[in-house]
């Protein structure tokens, strides 16, 4: 199989924030001498001369990118473009973990090259295991970025201290070339990329890239240059610019130019969602449970944690507490049990020899010995994650979504899943027996039989990545080393073989095919994932070094089905983890990573509404906002009135300001108080972590699937083809001259070197020019001579898709073109944004949808598997099943919103029935799918209606949709009127509004 890949708003987004930086750079490129004395047989320009970057912007107009770039994706613009390093320009761009980084920064090499001639670029990764990463990325994108490039040629190779002719190559290349190194090959004098070198004239390597002056993309800043030398390592490439990426930016002192974080990847379902099960065993303390978890030594001599119960006002709990040699453990604990163990003898700190001995019962406990109590648990655990993988098939198996299965198991000892005899034969390690027994009892449950692979056998279902040594025998490693460098390699090569069935008929035969569960070193924590783990468990016996962070991130990513295609939605993406530890204290413990990371939930600032937009002009760009002043101005009023404590948190005063979606505010503030709230509501949001003990299974109420449902669904169940009328001229006439909706080419006005930013934009400024906020003047930065004319034809078809003799017609039409070559970079973005604007609209207005035979397919209701959350985070509403009103006996949403519709739509006497319309539930239109969120049947004076309810989005109007969701919703409203069985098409913001 092929992993695909899908144009995805998002990742567009952050490719063109960092692309937005150069704006009025014109394609150029620098040359330089390479070395006077060619070698024979080396790779490079036959005439000597280096190809290198050229960026011509100075700094105050790259700011003033950087300032309306941050605006527009809601980040308080910098003063300053330089952080820490103030050697050259660098820029961060906040990705969470799984949503696609790499894709990213490839594709915004291109594109960079694409609209700026750029060629060298250098990425920088802090190990090998992130380096394989990239390489793997690079091999799998290649063919789909060709495509999308029309066949560009780009190469990227890994520096190899031993083929620097390949650096020299990189040097004279006149196409686009990508390296990729560890921080580690050259942030040292000894490396020898930084040693003169007789193979490059006595050249050092560093000082050819050095002369491409390459935009360097820094992969983990937080890892790469956390220290002096390896900041001073990065200036010596001499870098036009730097663009870093990360989910958790420690270094802050870099303008940040996009961000995508936690909350915002979980809320738009960019990612898994968690949930967290854990085996616990809890006896109140009627057991003398010792369990230890480390020894040292320290200024206070020798200690010891040990776990044990502890009484409290009302029972005992379990808890971690520290002890000397002498300890008495009953006076300690405070709990009789432990009166038979008695005192503490001693305490060996020794490594590999940790152990605290006892004058009582037990005699001794060690740090290696797993008790038997350990070892209980470990079998649940690896029980319920075989339990849990093998339900997750059956769901997929039952809605005929060929989505391959994986589980992921964490150790921390290879001796634990495989252990040689004196002549090195292999045999099960004591996890690897366990998991077997465990699942050939499993899986020959009769629940189970109709899965894809219950005959292959166990043996063949399971497999290790741990590092092996020359004769092939498995060992412990840190996941730094040579050995991990094959390790990695066979994970990536693996990748696409684990993502595909066995299948016989299709000769899916190979070895990854048959593998589902994946035993892996603790070591191996970072760099690689698969998008298929659905399940993560950790079978450590020591300390556990693996972040939370790092367990859930070999899992975060959007699953992908057979053919390679991602399968979004939560209802097939749920990551569940196996935790050692109770759901409150992993969500606790990996909310307070992300804050040790630097991402802080939950506080304002005077900055939190300066980028509220109170005015934009989406063809231009250009906007007016809160500004600074304004902001502090507000965040100093929700201080004073209580609904912003003294920390910066939110009380309970705006919470239920944002529930009720009112607040009130001075009189300058009453017309941005939507937007005042969503920012609030933005702030106040956590990570969103289930706790898979508040999962139940949806089951069907069968007596609701009759009179009313069937009245209901008989209206709606058709489906359609659609065919387009796309009128040519009028695409020509109206983006020429404009209509109703849009202006057209025709009223673009720009003036020569000139970013026009409102009050708003101008307080932001470098230039230290501010514009009197109650006019409407502007900042301008005028250029001396003109512009070197780009090809506008081509821009305009690349960005429109539209044939040259289409866009050809267009430009005849108008009479604008001076204000091109004023300003050619903004007349060609502004004139794309036209375009499209018109196209959209006219496929819109001109699709035409014919009813056909085929039908959504009524039985999708009882054989699709869904799972709903309980509890105060839970996504779902439970209903009165008696009432007999609604299809499933809990109503699974998407939103706090629409929980609170589906309340409301219960207790609403007029409504007979409603359905929350499932995934599958999707109408074509030309501009993607759309699946609307409700059908009601209301009844009203005794007379039925129908009203399809499609957006249910709080405060949020119609207008403010992005113009693609407005005309996949128009699309759609067209769908229903062509299947022409009286349905009323609504769009409301509450379920009162049906009414109306």
């Amino acid at each position: 199989m092929k992993i695909q890949f899908d144009t995805l708003d998002y990742q567009t987004d952050a490719v063109n924030s960092a692309v937005r930086v150069f704006e009025g750079q014109t394609i150029k490129e620098s040359n330089f001498t390479i070395t006077n004395d060619v070698p024979q047989g080396t790779l490079f320009a036959s005439d000597g001369i280096g190809v290198g970057n050229r960026v011509i912007l100075n700094e105050e107009q790259m700011l003033k990118n950087v300032n309306k770039t941050q605006i527009l994706n809601g980040i308080v613009p910098s003063d300053n473009l330089f952080g820490n390093n103030k050697a050259f320009p660098q820029f961060n761009i906040e990705m969470e973990t799984g949503t696609g980084k790499t894709f990213v920064y490839l594709k915004t090499i291109l594109e960079l090259n694409k609209q700026y001639g750029f060629l060298k670029f250098v990425i920088v990764v802090p190990s090998i295991a992130i380096k394989e990463g990239v390489l793997k990325s690079f091999e799998i994108t290649k063919d789909y970025f060709k495509n999308q490039y029309n066949g560009v040629t780009y190469n990227l190779f890994m520096f190899d201290s031993s083929k620097l002719d390949r650096v020299r190559s990189f040097a004279s290349a006149n196409t686009i070339d990508i390296m990729v190194t560890t921080i580690q090959s050259f942030n040292k004098d000894t490396n020898v990329m930084n040693r003169e070198n007789d193979q490059l004239s006595g050249a050092r390597p560093i000082d050819l890239i050095a002369e491409t002056r390459p935009i360097v993309i820094i992969d983990e800043p937080q890892s790469v240059d956390n220290t002096d030398l390896a900041k001073d390592a990065l200036k010596n490439l001499d870098p036009s610019a730097g663009f870093r990426y990360s989910a958790t930016h420690r270094d802050n002192t870099y303008p940040k130019i996009y961000q995508l974080g936690a909350v915002d990847a979980y809320d738009n379902q960019l990612v898994k969602r968690i949930e967290v099960a854990g085996i616990e065993m809890d006896e109140d303390g009627n057991r003398a449970h010792l369990k230890l978890i480390e020894t040292k030594t320290g200024k206070n001599g020798i200690t010891a944690k040990i776990e044990v119960y502890k009484k409290t006002r009302n029972d005992a709990d379990k808890t971690i507490m520290n002890f000397k040699a002498g300890d008495d453990m009953f006076s300690k604990t405070k709990l009789q049990v432990y009166d038979k163990v008695g005192f503490i003898q001693d305490i060996d700190a020794t490594p590999g020899f940790e152990s605290v001995t006892f004058s009582g019962n037990p005699e001794k406990i060690t740090l290696e010995s797993a008790t038997l109590e350990d070892e209980a648990i470990k079998r649940a655990q690896i029980s319920k994650t075989i339990e849990e993988h093998l339900n997750k098939e059956l769901k997929f198996k039952q809605s005929g979504q060929r989505i391959k299965v994986l589980s992921l198991f964490f150790l921390d000892k290879v001796e634990n899943y495989r252990v040689y005899d004196e002549e090195g034969n292999p045999s099960l390690g004591r996890y690897a027996r366990i998991f077997e027994e465990e699942y050939e009892r499993l899986i020959h449950l009769s629940k189970y039989k109709e899965l894809n692979d219950v005959n292959v056998p166990v043996s063949e279902v399971h497999d290790g990545y741990f590092s092996a040594d020359n004769k092939g025998k498995l060992k412990n490693t840190k996941g730094d080393t040579q050995a991990d460098e094959s390790t990695y390699e066979m994970i990536m090569k693996n990748k696409e073989g684990l993502l595909t069935f066995y299948d016989e008929e299709k000769h899916h035969t190979a070895k990854a095919n048959k593998i589902r569960f994946i035993f892996s070193h603790s070591a191996l924590k970072e760099g690689w994932d698969n998008p298929n783990v659905f399940q993560i468990a950790t079978l450590i016996e020591t300390k556990d070094t693996i972040t939370k962070r790092q367990k859930i991130g070999r899992g975060l990513r959007i699953a992908v089905n057979e053919d390679g295609e991602r399968v979004p939605g939560f209802a097939v993406n749920t990551l569940t983890v196996m935790a050692n530890e109770s759901y409150k204290d992993f969500a606790e413990g990996l909310q307070k990573e992300y804050e040790e990371d630097g991402v802080i939930f939950g506080v304002f600032n005077k900055d939190s509404f300066a980028t509220i937009i109170t005015h934009y002009d989406e063809v231009t760009e250009e906007m007016e906002i809160l500004g600074k002043e304004k902001s502090e101005q507000l965040f100093n009023y929700l201080k004073q009135e209580e609904f912003i404590n003294s920390s910066g948190r939110a009380t309970d005063k705006l919470k239920q300001a944002i529930t009720d979606q009112e607040i009130e505010v001075p009189e300058e503030f009453i017309d941005v108080v939507p937007q005042i709230l969503v920012a609030a509501k933005s702030k106040v949001k956590s990570l969103d972590i289930k706790d898979a003990k508040d999962k139940v299974e949806v089951k069907v109420v069968k007596e609701a699937l009759a009179d009313d449902f069937l009245e209901l669904w008989n209206k709606i169940k058709y489906k359609t083809t659609y065919k387009i009328h796309f009128d040519s001229n009028k695409l020509i006439e109206f983006a020429a001259k404009g209509n109703e909706s849009f202006d057209g080419v025709d009223s673009i006005q720009t003036r020569k070197g000139t970013y026009l930013y409102k009050k708003g934009m101008v307080e932001m400024s470098q230039a230290g020019v501010k514009a009197d906020e109650s006019s409407k003047s502007s900042v301008r930065a005028t250029t001396s001579g003109a512009y070197k004319l780009p090809d506008i034809i081509t821009f305009l078809q690349n960005k429109t898709s539209l044939t040259r003799k289409t866009i050809v017609a267009i430009l005849q039409s108008v009479n604008n073109l001076d204000s091109f070559k004023n300003n050619p970079l903004s007349y060609m973005n502004q004139a794309a944004k036209i375009i499209n604007a018109i196209k959209n609209q006219l496929i819109v207005d001109g699709i035409e949808y014919t009813r056909t035979n085929d039908e959504y397919e009524q039985t999708l209701f009882s054989t699709e598997t869904l799972n709903a959350y309980l509890g105060e985070k839970g996504n779902s509403v439970k209903v009165d099943e008696s009432k007999q009103k609604t299809v499933y006996d809990y109503v699974v949403t998407d939103s706090s919103i629409e929980k609170d519709f589906a309340r409301k739509a219960e207790m609403d006497d007029n409504v007979k029935f409603y359905i929350k319309l499932p995934d599958w539930f999707k109408i074509r239109t030309p501009l993607g799918p759309y699946n609307p969120d409700w059908a009601l049947l209301y009844e009203e004076d005794d007379e039925q209606h129908l009203y399809f309810i499609v957006e249910t989005k709080g405060n949020t109007s119609f207008e403010q949709l992005r113009p693609h969701e407005r005309a996949k919703i128009l699309a759609g409203e067209k769908h229903f009127k062509a299947v022409d069985t009286d349905i009323k098409f609504k769009r409301v913001s509450d379920e009162a509004e049906i009414r109306v």
